[in-house]
């Protein structure tokens, strides 16, 4: 099978793998659709995996071509989206279904092999089968909407809310598109890339506010009335947005950091007196979450893509053969054409 193994940082190349086969508790996956993640650019590029050689790709999809010893045949030929993220489910984060917070947890695409290639072996319980309705391109990306979809879950967002978002990535598109099933009444969306917000507004999230060119304090409190918004999201991991967040928030509004970011983040003392006199709820956000109760957020995004309620096709602007998928992730890393989401995909 034809595999992009990262064998050292920026050191990325395709070349031939014997195709693996299922093992007890495993399928075998047919890699049918898998996004390239903003995180995969440093991985490849500055920071590496976390032992080389690995196979990046962690957003995907596929169909199940084989079963382990024992397993069910009935499963060959179904589509399933995978979690990721194998826990150890016996720390005590996993024992209250907190998986993202394993103390020894495993990851598909940067602890161990991933889906930058044809074929990939994944464990019976990180599977989630796809219902009628969902594509292959759409399971890839339940990742990034379980995340975003995450994050509003900790914010409590009421109907009527103004939700304020903080960077135009595929994950802050994603947060508008929940936030307006969610029922809020007004979602306002800033970046300083003018062509991600003109596509933004290309999906029905119309306040946009290009940072670069417009004083964002003075702009959130025009759409607001003076009041802020009831929940601000800083998703694009940059000292200026979380400085901004503080002075954008409403009194005993919740501010909610979900940005990744490069380096250090700065609060001003004017910042931090705005979280003290405002009285903000100040939360993180971490990845997603997996277990059934209260509610598995993963199958969530499933169900709704289902329902037709969330659309996530419009955000894939490019897709590639495996053999394409050098060339897009230096496309990306280069900015060298515009994109949102850019998918491997294998027919």
């Amino acid at each position: 099978m034809k595999a992009w193994p990262l064998y050292a940082i920026g050191d990325i190349r395709l070349e031939n793998r014997t195709k693996p086969h299922a093992g007890s508790g495993e399928v075998l996956l047919k890699v049918r659709a898998c996004g390239i993640c903003g995180s995969d650019i440093p991985r490849v590029y500055s920071k590496g995996t976390y032992s080389f050689p690995t196979i990046p790709g962690h957003e995907f999809s596929g169909e199940i071509v084989e079963v382990g010893e024992g397993g069910d045949e009935s499963l060959v030929g179904r589509g399933a989206a995978v979690f990721p993220l194998m826990p150890c489910r016996s720390c005590s984060a996993c024992e209250i279904g907190q998986f993202a917070l394993c103390d020894n947890y495993n990851y598909m695409g940067s602890r161990c092999d991933g889906a930058f290639a044809e074929y990939i072996t994944v464990p019976l319980w990180n599977l989630l089968l796809m219902p009628e309705g969902v594509s292959y391109e759409e399971a890839a990306m339940v990742e990034p909407a379980a995340v975003a979809l995450h994050a509003l879950r900790q914010a409590s967002v009421d109907i009527g809310d103004t939700v304020l978002i903080y960077g135009a990535g595929p994950i802050g598109m994603m947060l508008a598109l929940w936030a307006q099933i969610w029922g809020a009444g007004r979602i306002l969306l800033v970046d300083i890339d003018e062509a991600r917000l003109a596509f933004a507004q290309g999906l029905g999230i119309t306040n946009t506010c290009n940072a670069a060119v417009t004083d964002t304090v003075a702009w959130v409190h025009e759409q607001t009335d003076g009041r802020g918004a009831d929940v601000t999201i800083e998703g694009a991991g940059s000292t200026i947005s979380f400085e901004n967040a503080m002075h954008t928030t409403r009194p005993f509004g919740k501010v909610i950091l979900m940005g990744n970011p490069a380096g250090d983040m700065k609060l001003t003392q004017k910042g931090y007196w705005e979280i003290l006199r405002n009285n903000l709820t100040v939360i993180g956000t971490w990845n997603s979450y997996y277990a059934n109760l209260p509610v598995n957020e993963w199958q969530l995004v499933l169900n709704f893509i289902a329902s037709g309620k969330l659309r996530l096709d419009p955000l894939i602007t490019h897709r590639v053969p495996i053999e394409g998928i050098g060339d897009a992730l230096q496309m990306i890393r280069d900015r060298s054409e515009f994109s949102v989401k850019v998918m491997y995909i294998h027919q």
